[in-house]
């Protein structure tokens, strides 16, 4: 596959930036760096006209919505959060799947007057109880999100649950399902328009490999 015009592809590291990879491999597209040793932030291709950036999994939204990039892979999670302004989501990769819960202990009340909850994904969890008309207090968390209602900062929270261990280690459950969440590739606007054949081209051929496996 070659591209008449030059083409930037965001990535996340880690899980994300892995599971891309074969992707990328199938449609003929590979790093030319040793991916377990480099630590470039940027990453020539065998393809002279691609070039792969390694950020943070947060900060690919706002690189493809500011041209940084002309394409970027991310969770809907990180889209949820963000909100999705001045992005296409042409793609699902069915890749890093997992699903946003409310989790808690066993016998929390996830419907009383007052619930407080804590989250990394806020707007989320926002949405989610507001939908139904429900008042929360959100307290925002980085890491160790399970921790909190063991020592009484907030009654439940909401979470990426994949195998529901760590949940179970600490003594908590899932308690309510919000949303199936997997990695999505999304375009900028503006390449969209002004590069619309290369970047139609490899939507399609990464819509192919998905659809075969």
């Amino acid at each position: 596959m070659q591209f008449k015009t030059p083409i930037t592809i965001a990535l996340s590291k880690g899980r994300i930036f892995k599971d891309t990879l074969p992707l990328l491999e199938k449609i003929g597209i590979h790093p030319l760096d040793d991916i377990k040793t480099t630590r470039k932030l940027i990453l020539d291709t065998n393809q002279n006209n691609v070039k792969l950036v390694l950020i943070r999994a947060t900060d690919v939204p706002t690189y493809v919505q500011w041209g940084a990039a002309d394409f970027g892979v991310t969770g809907k999670d990180v889209l949820l959060e963000h909100g999705g302004d001045g992005l296409y989501e042409p793609l699902d990769l069915k890749i890093a799947q997992c699903q946003l819960w409310v989790a808690g202990y066993p016998d929390a009340d996830t419907h009383v007057r007052r619930l407080r909850v804590a989250s990394k994904y806020v707007q989320s969890a926002r949405d989610f109880f507001h939908a139904r008309g429900q008042q929360i207090e959100l307290i925002k968390l980085y890491g160790s999100m399970e921790l909190a209602p063991i020592v009484g900062l907030a009654d439940v929270i909401v979470d990426l649950v994949e195998t529901g261990n760590t949940l179970k280690a600490n003594g908590l459950v899932p308690l309510e399902f919000i949303t199936d969440i997997s990695s999505r590739l999304v375009a900028n606007k503006a390449s969209w328009k002004t590069k619309h054949e290369d970047c139609k081209k490899f939507v399609n051929a990464l819509r192919d490999v998905i659809e075969q496996e």
